[in-house]
């Protein structure tokens, strides 16, 4: 099974935001620079908006928007000390599940 084209496209809009610099809940938020300095920011921030994510049973996103809102909070809390989150995250917000077995190319 793969992930429906909506959750790819949510998945590939998202991470085009965030890698370009251009995400709107960001202004005025110099967060490019964690890609080199703190990549772990930015995992978490992947995995906040990974784990909000739904989607309905035929494959389509119902809460993209949402799900950017709760992982951009963690990227303006980090890169700005007066920011506060509300409402706080939640710990299976904030889970880092272990990635999958790696296949073995050939």
């Amino acid at each position: 099974m793969k992930l429906s084209n909506s959750v790819s496209g949510a998945l590939r809009t998202f991470a085009y935001f965030m890698a370009s610099g251009s995400h709107s809940q960001l202004q005025g938020i110099d967060y490019l620079a964690l890609y080199g300095e703190d990549p772990s920011a930015i995992e978490q921030a992947f995995a906040i908006y990974a784990n909000v994510l739904e989607f309905n049973e035929t494959g389509q996103v119902t809460n993209a928007k949402y799900a950017e809102w709760r992982a951009t909070q963690y990227i303006r809390s980090y890169c700005d000390d007066s920011y506060q989150v509300i409402p706080d995250f939640q710990e299976w917000e904030l889970t880092l599940h272990e990635p999958p077995v790696q296949d073995v190319l050939n």
